[in-house]
């Protein structure tokens, strides 16, 4: 099957094209971006200031008709693309029936589905429980919160390079202080961070990576007094940073010996994006509990823990739960989604928009001098960007090659704790023509730096 077979069957009837009617952002954009300005706290960012009316496939086109190549699909969210046909029915139908009624007063059916659907899909055979909420970073501190229970612990370990959110105990997990933890201290106690496994940076091999890492814990915090290990399988904002094999089932033979939760945080790279329905499968990989967000309900707000069924079960009656967790149409768009990942195979998809991306982008590598390494898993890639001739952060360059991508209607994410990093997460509902063309124009914006 095809990529362009695979992949037309998702989203509105939108031409499938990259199409300019005005400059980026166009007149209509720029006016909504005053009322914008004048209305929305400035501490919102933005990447790209153009006010979209739809999307679908692998474009995105706004208020001005242009129709912009779509490679970042609202950072990882919309994996199924846009408006997904079973997405769209299901929430319809479950818009129709109610939208509120808090599982914790009077439950429903798709609340359940959805954490049987988790429970079938993670990694591992065990018996599993779920808990529903309403983003990532409440999912990680939920994870935590079941850690600490189960373990009667308190410290927990996470990762240079990680990121697992903005509330207050998930930018303390974080690592990167501007823009997610400047200024808005303190945060949570006991949590320590240690080296990740960065091949191009560190030169270590993964189990080698994680005897470093193991030795930090033991010396600096004690095993014994560890609740839980969280770990990105492929680091998101920290520049789409790939372990060496062996890293993570090194940490979890770790964490199994001396009583420590392992916790994969599987926000970014969950559903299908990596060619695995999960990043944790590449190695086989079974965490005692798994955060999921973003790409399960097709661009409704929702997240999950899912783990092992002792762990869920330890916290006491009442200690998980939240208002709007699990929302009935939410839920209703994660069963859509995920119906749509199985029936058009959305894990092969990422794989062979990874198998068109990575060769092209080591080309351009070669041909810029400018890129120190391609990296990533199926439709979860990235470049570095160096200085020539160094490995020296270049996030000059990244910004202005963002920019020219921009300007040509393609829409590009940056990362990385330097700024060096562009990333790119197409919808897995990409068209191959668009996705070659999208990358003739950052061809072209590396060449012209």
């Amino acid at each position: 099957m095809s990529l362009d077979v695979a992949v037309t069957t998702g989203g509105p009837a939108l031409a499938q094209e990259r199409r300019l009617l005005t400059a980026v952002p166009g007149p209509r954009s720029v006016e909504l971006l005053a009322r914008r300005t004048a209305s929305v706290s400035a501490g919102v960012g933005g990447t790209l200031p153009v006010f979209i009316v739809a999307a679908g496939g692998g474009v995105l086109v706004d208020v001005d008709g242009n129709s912009l190549i779509d490679m970042g699909s609202g950072i990882a969210v919309t994996n199924v693309g846009n408006a997904a046909p079973r997405v769209v029915e299901a929430v319809q139908r479950q818009v129709a029936e109610f939208t509120h009624t808090c599982f914790m007063v009077t439950p429903y059916e798709g609340y359940v589905a959805v954490c049987e659907a988790l429970n079938a899909l993670t990694p591992g055979d065990h018996a599993k429980r779920s808990a529903l909420f309403n983003s990532g970073a409440e999912a990680v501190e939920n994870a935590v919160k079941i850690a600490r229970a189960f373990t009667r612990r308190q410290a927990v370990v996470a990762f240079e390079h990680g990121y697992h959110g903005r509330t207050n105990l998930t930018m303390a997990l974080t690592a990167k202080n501007m823009p997610y933890k400047h200024s808005f201290g303190p945060f949570a106690p006991e949590v320590y961070r240690v080296p990740l496994s960065y091949p191009y940076r560190d030169g270590l091999s993964g189990p080698e990576a994680a005897k470093r890492a193991i030795g930090r814990i033991d010396k600096e915090i004690g095993a014994e007094n560890v609740a839980a290990i969280i770990i990105e399988p492929i680091a998101g904002e920290g520049g789409f940073i790939v372990p060496g094999e062996g890293f993570l089932p090194e940490l979890v033979e770790y964490a199994r010996a001396n009583g420590i939760v392992f916790v994969a945080d599987e926000i970014q790279t969950g559903f299908c994006r990596t060619g695995d329905w999960f990043a944790c499968d590449h190695e086989g990989v079974v965490p005692d509990l798994i955060t999921t967000a973003k790409g399960i309900a097709g661009g409704l707000p929702l997240a999950a823990v899912t783990g092992r069924a002792e762990m869920m079960d330890s916290v006491h009656v009442g200690g998980l739960g939240g208002t709007y967790g699990g929302n009935p149409v939410a839920c209703a768009a994660a069963l859509g989604a995920i119906e749509e990942m199985r029936e058009h195979d959305l894990a092969a998809a990422a794989q062979r928009i990874g198998d068109v991306m990575i060769p092209r982008l080591r080309t351009i590598a070669e041909r810029s001098g400018r890129l120190g390494e391609v990296r990533g898993r199926g439709a979860m890639v990235a470049v570095e960007v160096v200085v020539p001739g160094t490995c020296e952060p270049d996030a000059a360059t990244t910004a202005a090659v963002a920019r020219a991508c921009h300007a040509e209607g393609v829409v590009v994410l940056t990362a990385g704790t330097d700024g060096n990093v562009l990333r790119f997460l197409p919808p897995l509902t990409m068209p191959e023509h668009l996705l070659v063309e999208a990358l003739d124009i950052i061809e072209r914006a590396f060449l012209a730096q």
